[in-house]
C-alpha cells in the first residue's frame, strides 16, 4: 500500500517549496498558508512507467508535480494510447475530472516522479476561505484550457517541422519558468512520445531532429538537447518570439 505522509511532516511546506510562485497565489498570510499545508498530502515517488491514476479510476484529489515529469494518455477506439499532454514540476493533474466522478485519462510517470496531493472537497471549501486561493486555481485551469486549444490548432494546420519546432520551444519556456536552463535541458520522453504527442511519425520525429542539428539550431546527445540559434528556432516554430502554444514567457 502506498503511504501517504503530511507535508510538514518531512519539512516541505507549501512555503517553503521553489514551486510555490508557480503553484501559488502571492500574498497568502502565514496562517492560509499552514491551512493549505494541512490538506496538502505527499504520495511516495512514482517509479517510470508508474501510473498515478487510470481511465475510470474515481476522482478525489488534484495533484501537483512536485519533481519529474508525467505524460497523460488516452485509450483511441482501436485499442491504442494517444498522449494528450506532457507535465513538468508545478503543473496540475487531474483537471480532467473535475465536476465527474472518474477521470477520463491515464497519468504515467516517464521518470521517477513527485506529487503533491490535494483532496479536492477539501480545496473546495479552503477556496471558500481564501479567495485568492480560488482566483489561482481558476488561472491554472484557464492556462490548461487554452494551451489545449493552442495545441489542436497547431497540430491541425501546421507542417511536422512546425510541429517539433514549436513542441522544443514550448519546453525551453516551461523550464525557464522553473528556473532551469531554457537552451540545455533533457527530454524526459522520449521520440516515441513525443511523435504519439505531434502525430507524426518516428521515423519523421527523428529526421527532423538530424535535420535541425545539422542546421545548427539545436545539438542532441541521446535526451540532452542544446539549443544553439533560438531566433532560428522560433522562426521554425512560427511564433515570431519568445512564445509558445499556451504558455507566457516570462523571460
Amino acid at each position: 500500500m502506498s503511504q501517504v505522509v503530511n507535508l510538514k511532516s518531512v519539512k516541505a511546506t507549501c512555503q517553503s517549496c521553489s514551486l510555490s510562485r508557480l503553484c501559488l497565489p502571492r500574498g497568502l498570510h502565514d496562517e492560509e498558508l499552514e491551512r493549505l499545508d494541512r490538506i496538502v498530502q505527499r504520495k511516495r515517488p512514482l517509479t517510470k512507467g508508474e501510473a498515478l491514476f487510470h481511465v475510470g479510476q474515481p476522482f478525489h484529489s488534484l495533484f501537483a508535480v512536485r519533481s519529474g515529469s508525467i505524460k497523460v494518455v488516452l485509450p483511441t477506439s482501436h485499442g491504442e494510447e494517444q498522449i494528450v499532454g506532457f507535465h513538468l514540476p508545478g503543473e496540475l493533474l487531474g483537471l480532467d475530472a473535475m465536476g465527474h466522478d472518474a477521470h477520463h485519462c491515464t497519468a504515467i510517470a516517464l521518470e521517477t516522479s513527485s506529487v503533491c496531493e490535494l483532496p479536492y472537497h477539501q480545496m473546495q471549501e479552503l477556496c471558500k476561505q481564501i479567495p485568492s486561493l480560488n482566483d489561482q486555481l481558476m488561472s491554472l485551469i484557464s492556462d490548461e484550457i487554452a494551451g489545449e486549444h493552442e495545441m489542436l490548432l497547431m497540430l491541425g494546420k501546421k507542417t511536422a517541422e512546425v510541429r517539433l519546432a514549436a513542441f522544443m520551444a514550448n519546453l525551453s519556456v516551461r523550464f525557464h519558468r522553473r528556473g532551469f536552463s531554457s537552451t540545455e535541458f533533457n527530454l524526459p520522453m522520449s521520440r516515441h512520445d513525443i511523435a504519439n504527442y505531434l502525430g507524426l511519425a518516428v521515423e519523421t520525429v527523428s529526421r527532423l531532429f538530424t535535420r535541425f542539428q545539422e542546421e545548427g539550431v539545436i545539438e542532441v546527445h541521446r535526451r540532452l538537447v542544446q539549443i544553439r540559434d533560438r531566433d532560428r528556432l522560433w522562426e521554425l516554430a512560427e511564433m515570431g518570439g519568445p512564445q509558445c502554444p499556451g504558455v507566457r514567457a516570462d523571460n
